[in-house]
């Protein structure tokens, strides 16, 4: 058979399989401090015939190298542009930031404000770097982000299975499992590893089938389809040879023909005669060996001008004298880099020898089998242990029901999930449902994803919302902690079902119109150490801050270190893998405050920014956040992060370039914690309306704030819902007439005034009666609590009106747009007589807070006269209402004249009801 040429078994390399050229390039995909990136330079034509073969195939990839370098440089400056603009600011959102609510001074807050804006630029200065690393080690910031198309098992073209794992503190690294009957000395790394950034790799060859015999080296394999090229025999000397006839031009052909081995050749004939081991000196005097050195000459330059054109300038590696081995510049003659970079690739030759997957299947049995268990072997410091893979796509728990293990998850291409559905377009507004998949079920147990697909989503869709957020999605070893101490980052819960149930899940969310937004992990992480990632190789805990500060101070969840370059990749990789492998839509980042924060959130705040800035801040994991929006947000112009921070870090939701995180939306927790207090601990004739005016409108100088009444943690252990609250507080069994009145009013406001965005968490828009309990020892492992009532709706009684008025709500914000209008600049509150009015967009909202007084003739002062149309009455009857208004017109018609710079309104208002109206006609004045 022909020799292949070099040029053409780089393009293989480089063009029909990325995992294996990262994978080949590892020095340059993993980041190191004390790595000094290559540098390249120009600098005219060289004549220079001494050169090496070596040197001159350094030179001539340098070149590619630098090309592809700079632009990815450009490709990096244009998305950054595109999401934060093309001037950085790194102060900028805080000439838009009013003062806040504080005591101190001035002159105290002047300086915070000073001393935060020094933190910012001190803050993107190191973020500049930590990008230009990137761009350094790994191309760009969406390559850096695809680690797991390298870590983990993956099926190589080659008949084979590789491992790659990231362990830098452990000694011996080897895949065990029921492919090699858990023995850990049979599918181990070997001695050369790991490389000089902690990383493992084992194969695992494909085992032959009792009388096949071995492939050729070349032959790949296509493991999708039945039958590829490849099955036809073609000629591969033939295809081999057009390859190389269509590419090289006269004179470029050196490698194909070997000229530098023939050289050499020639050189040792001249010098030493035939192919034996001569000493020069004994051929004659020095005279002798000048006469031979002046006939070497001649026979270079003659093969120099056979096989090397005239007109093809030679490319010299030269290397700094005062720099470092890895450090060197390349000297090219622009013209023959510009000749070089036009031409076209040759014949990609491999898809003529691929084989199809039936080729591969009667030749070899998987080295590992799709749902095959396997678990990871180290040899630590601390002794032997055994791990999940960080990469794990799916994870199982034992038989024996000890520990869980890894699952191969490679299923064959009829069973494979094909997507149906496209992602639906990002709406104006959000209103999201909130939903957990193991507890939607009526019955007291674990439901599972097609349950969820088949019964909720269709309800969901009909109830009015059109985005969904799931918690719990992440594979989790402790079921009660409600999917929050993760211990598998890229496998869905295996409780729910496998991950093509998951990828159906999605597929028919698009298919309903449903956004599916993630409840995303990346501020702790499980102290589970067989399960999880917590001393993963070992005491070195390469994924953690080592100390304490690799603990969280209350929960004992481990801190993730920020400042590693690999633990960046792990995360980021995550991120992208959940929107690459299963189309999710947006990401909820929870409990940030958890992260920002050394002392994790739990300190009490002090006045001005100083809190944002002090030592107790940490950097590293503010500059991820603002990586990840940038990542996802270049990925996917149009996914949607939301941030969950109890402390309000300043700048959550402003752009990059203005010194932001870069955020979409961030959620407003102040709203539901007040309710909770108010329903709770006090009755509602106390209640004063401008201060629930000012706490719902407290946080909208923050950006998009997603608002809500109540969430799955006011309702979870140890607390209640708030229909739960009223039942306990007034002593019924079931919603009266007064507690579905109350809860009617409450998000109406909470939906008008709170927020850019609205989110229900699931049984709550028809008042789930009772709390979320998830199994666990202190209630027997009990599932009494871990499931809703739907069957509380299927009749007409409170709960149905209540889930009817919620409806009506999402279907008033999908008509009038009313999340996505300004938030009101006009609102009049009237403490007195707890009465509060409000304006969004066209619509005004009128909301009576009294409970023992109604008002026939309210007057209300409006911005505009005309003509006001009732669309929606909370009194309504069937909205569980008395229909007081019943027989009323639904259109009024304002004063004509103005009292104190406003017209007047005049209503019906009973009490503990709320009325909105569009302005249907404005009359000229």
């Amino acid at each position: 058979m022909a020799c292949m040429s070099p040029c053409v078994q780089a393009s293989q390399d480089e063009v029909c399989r990325v995992v294996s050229t990262r994978s080949s390039l590892r020095g340059t995909l993993s980041g190191n401090k004390n790595r000094k990136p290559v540098k390249f330079s120009c600098v005219g034509r060289i004549s220079s015939v001494e050169t090496t073969s070596r040197n001159r195939n350094r030179g001539a990839v340098g070149i590619h190298a630098s090309s592809a370098r700079s632009s990815t440089v450009e490709r990096e400056k244009s998305s950054t542009g595109k999401y934060g603009g093309s001037k950085i600011d790194p102060t900028g959102f805080l000439e838009q930031i009013g003062s806040t609510s504080d005591s101190a001074s001035s002159k105290e807050y002047e300086l915070s404000v000073k001393t935060f804006a020094q933190f910012l630029r001190n803050r993107y200065k190191v973020l500049k770097e930590l990008r230009e690393k990137i761009v350094d080690y790994d191309l760009s910031l969406l390559e850096f982000a695809s680690g797991y198309e390298i870590f983990g098992l993956h099926r190589h073209f080659r008949h084979r299975i590789e491992f790659v794992e990231w362990a830098p503190g452990a000694r011996f690294v080897s895949l065990i499992g029921d492919f090699n009957d858990w023995h850990h000395r049979r599918n181990a790394a070997d001695r050369s590893q790991p490389d000089d950034f902690g990383v493992w790799r084992i194969p695992i060859d494909d085992k032959l089938r009792e009388g096949q015999e071995e492939d050729p080296w070349y032959q790949d394999y296509n493991y999708l389809d039945d039958y590829d090229r490849g099955d036809e025999n073609p000629d591969i000397d033939a295809i081999l040879q057009k390859a190389n006839d269509e590419y090289w031009e006269r004179g470029e052909d050196e490698y194909m023909y070997g000229r530098p081995e023939q050289l050499e050749s020639e050189l040792f004939k001249v010098f030493f005669g035939s192919h034996e081991s001569v000493d020069p000196y004994e051929k004659g005097s020095l005279d002798e060996l000048e006469r031979l050195k002046a006939k070497a000459e001649e026979v270079a330059e003659s093969l120099q001008s056979t096989y090397r054109n005239d007109d093809l300038p030679p490319v010299d590696t030269i290397m700094n004298d005062d720099s470092s081995e890895d450090e060197f510049n390349i000297f090219v003659d622009p013209i023959w880099r510009k000749r070089i970079l036009s031409k076209k690739p040759p014949i990609q030759y491999w898809k003529y020898i691929i084989k199809g997957r039936i080729a591969w299947q009667e030749k070899y049995v998987p080295g590992i089998p799709h749902g095959g268990r396997y678990r990871v072997y180290l040899h630590t410091k601390e002794g032997p242990v055994e791990r999940l893979s960080a990469w794990s796509t799916y994870i199982l728990q034992d038989p024996d029901g000890g520990r869980s293990s890894s699952i191969h998850w490679e299923p064959p291409p009829q069973e494979i999930f094909q997507w149906q559905h496209e992602t639906p377009e990002k709406p104006k507004s959000l209103r999201i449902y909130e939903c957990h998949v193991g507890i939607s079920s009526k019955e007291p147990k674990i439901s599972t994803f097609n349950e969820f697909t088949d019964n909720i989503l269709p309800y969901i869709k009909e109830s009015g919302y059109n985005a969904i957020q799931l918690f719990g999605i992440q594979e989790h070893c402790d079921y009660a902690s409600a999917g929050y101490k993760v211990t598998g980052m890229f496998a869905v819960s295996s409780r729910f079902g496998k991950p093509e149930d998951f990828k159906r899940l999605v597929d028919v969310a698009h298919g309903l119109g449903l956004l599916v937004f993630l409840d995303v992990v990346h501020s702790y992480a499980s102290p589970d150490t067989l399960n999880g990632l917590a001393a993963f190789d070992g005491g070195n805990d390469c994924y953690f801050h080592p100390g304490k500060r690799g603990h969280h101070k209350y929960w004992g969840t481990r801190m993730y270190n920020y400042n590693s370059y690999e633990v960046l990749r792990f995360l980021l990789s995550n991120l992208k893998w959940w929107v690459n492998e299963y189309h999710v839509d947006g990401f909820n980042f929870h409990s940030l405050a958890s992260m920002l924060y050394t002392h994790n959130g739990f300190e009490k705040r002090t006045g001005g920014y100083d809190y944002f800035c002090n030592q107790y801040v940490d950097q590293d994991a503010q500059n991820y956040l603002i990586l990840a929006n940038e990542m996802l947000h270049t990925l996917n112009p149009n996914i949607i992060t939301i941030a969950e921070d109890t402390t309000f870090y300043p700048g959550l939701c402003q752009p990059i370039n203005k010194g932001g995180l870069g955020f979409d939306y961030a959620v407003s927790t102040q709203p539901a914690e007040m309710w909770a207090w108010l329903i709770r601990y006090g009755s509602d004739q106390h209640w004063i309306i401008s201060q629930i005016v000012d706490t719902l409108t407290r946080q909208k100088s923050f950006g998009k704030m997603i608002a809500f009444t109540e969430s799955h943690a006011q309702s979870i252990t140890g607390g209640m819902s708030l229909s739960q609250a009223l039942l306990s507080r007034s002593g019924l069994s079931s919603l009266d007439q007064r507690g579905i009145a109350l809860l009617k009013i409450i998000r109406l406001v909470t939906f008008s005034l709170a927020g850019s965005a609205y989110m229900n968490f699931m049984g709550n828009e028809f008042g789930h009666p009772e709390r979320v309990e998830f199994p666990r020892p202190g209630n027997k492992n009990s599932f009494a609590h871990a499931c809703r009532q739907w069957d509380l709706i299927n009749k007409n009684n409170p709960y149905s009106q209540l889930k009817t008025f919620d409806k009506a709500l999402m279907e008033l914000d999908n008509v009038f747009g009313i999340l996505n209008k300004p938030s009101s600049e006009y609102v009049f509150v009237d403490d007195k007589n707890k009465v509060l009015g409000c304006t969004r967009g066209k619509l005004l909202f009128v909301l009576n807070f009294n409970s023992s007084c109604s008002y026939e003739s309210l007057h209300i002062p409006v911005e505009e006269a005309g003509d006001y149309e009732m669309i929606l009455d909370s009194d309504h009857q069937m909205f569980g209402g008395e229909g007081q208004l019943k027989g009323l017109p639904l259109s009024r018609m304002s004063s004509l004249e103005r009292k104190n710079g406003t017209f007047q309104l005049e209503l019906c208002l009973p009490s503990l009801s709320a009325q909105v109206y569009r302005l249907s006609r404005i009359s000229k004045i």
